[in-house]
């Protein structure tokens, strides 16, 4: 049986919801993200991209190429509180389905066109999302993931699109190779020195041809250049790490002052670990000094979710990567190598004065929000803390950097 895959995606999501609290904000550019020179566009309206400004790009470059654009900073629980209605929307509708990031979903429809028709179905959960939610919304339709993805970016703003069984290679053959799924802008740079400009002239080299150029990423892009692509939709997708980092207003040399944000994102992770039932066996500092090099060094460590003992080794791996004495941008820091599995007891250092106290702190925070309990040595650190459970086999909730 042939599969149909369904990809809904959220237009513009973060601006259509800020103009749903807001009907002045219609029709006008609007950026969101970091507000300061040093912020990210986290989103932008259609009406800025005529002046070429995309999402990722710089505050500050968007601002010059679009100076009469209205910038809002953006509210990661405002953005998930409306995710939610369309998550449910979808779960009530659709037999299997996948929240692939705040704003996208697969939904696997494949056998319904026996019962109801696979595009009908999906145009009236399209108009039953906008309707009920009042945001706009486009899908694409097809055997896979990956053309879904590309039908429905071909379909926006707010439409929808329908690729027929055993058409996919003439769908995607005239577009940009910039259009295929995992291109980026370096992929992007090293197919067109190739002179690669249409998706059509990859489907006509042989395989082994692009992964000469760019190894195992080269047969994964001509797979799916030719439209191939055997991957499920995923019901739960099970996080691998958990990370935060942070870029400075003003690169710093203040050591005291890293110190105690790295201890505030230490005790907050660790937080998130055993409250999601999770251990970490390895830790990683990141550092991006003002000329912008960045290095990270990472430790094995016993698996672990206490503060008392990641704290001392994140400072460690602090002081050991950072020795160039150069001002800071940004810093950063990663748990992964997650297990299930709670606190792990030390038979020789640990009390049970510190087990109960972990337990006391996590029941605080659980009911009082993250930051209504913290160390003393980071309580100048601003904006460490987290609007939901990391674990909860939802996405991260992709903003622009926060600044400190």
């Amino acid at each position: 049986m042939n599969k149909t895959i369904l990809h809904l995606d959220l237009d513009t999501f973060f601006v259509s919801v800020e103009r749903l609290q807001d009907s002045k904000l219609e029709h006008r550019p609007i950026l969101v993200g970091g507000v300061s020179d040093r912020g990210v566009v986290a989103a932008c309206s259609y009406e800025t991209r005529g002046f070429g400004v995309h999402s990722g790009m710089p505050m500050k470059m968007a601002k010059k190429l679009c100076p009469e654009a209205i910038i809002i900073k953006g509210n990661a629980g405002t953005y998930s509180k409306h995710s939610d209605i369309v998550t449910d929307i979808i779960k009530e509708q659709v037999p299997v389905f996948e929240k692939s990031s705040i704003d996208e979903f697969y939904a696997d429809l494949t056998g319904m066109d026996r019962f109801y028709g696979c595009h009908q179905f999906s145009t009236e959960l399209r108009h039953k999302i906008i309707k009920e939610t009042g945001l706009p919304i486009s899908f694409g339709l097809s055997v896979n993931k990956v053309v879904s993805k590309v039908a429905t970016n071909e379909a926006k703003p707010n439409n929808e699109l329908k690729i027929d069984i055993g058409h996919e290679k003439p769908f995607l053959a005239p577009l940009s190779i910039k259009k295929i799924p995992m291109v980026g802008d370096k992929t992007y740079q090293t197919l067109r020195n190739l002179g690669l400009r249409q998706i059509k002239t990859i489907q006509e080299m042989p395989m082994d041809m692009m992964q000469r150029v760019l190894g195992a990423n080269g047969g994964v892009i001509w797979k799916r250049a030719n439209g191939i692509d055997n991957t499920p939709v995923i019901p739960f997708s099970e996080r691998k790490s958990i990370s935060t980092e942070r870029t400075f207003e003003r690169d710093t040399i203040d050591v005291i002052k890293l110190r105690g944000i790295l201890i505030a994102m230490t005790e907050n992770l660790a937080y998130q670990l055993r409250r999601g039932k999770k251990l970490t066996a390895c830790i990683a500092v990141k550092i991006r000094y003002s000329d912008f090099n960045t290095y990270s060094k990472q430790l094995k460590i016993p698996y672990t979710s206490a503060d008392h003992i990641l704290i001392p080794k994140i400072l460690d791996l602090f002081n050991t990567l950072y020795n160039k004495r150069l001002l800071i941008r940004l810093i950063g820091i990663r748990f992964s190598h997650l297990v299930q599995g709670n606190y792990q007891i030390d038979l020789f250092d640990d009390t049970e004065e510190i087990l109960n106290l972990y337990n006391a702190l996590d029941k605080i925070r659980e009911r009082y929000g993250d930051k209504s309990v913290i160390r003393a040595s980071g309580m100048d650190a601003k904006t460490i803390g987290r609007m939901h459970n990391p674990f909860n086999g939802q996405p991260p909730i992709v903003l622009a950097h926060r600044k400190q």
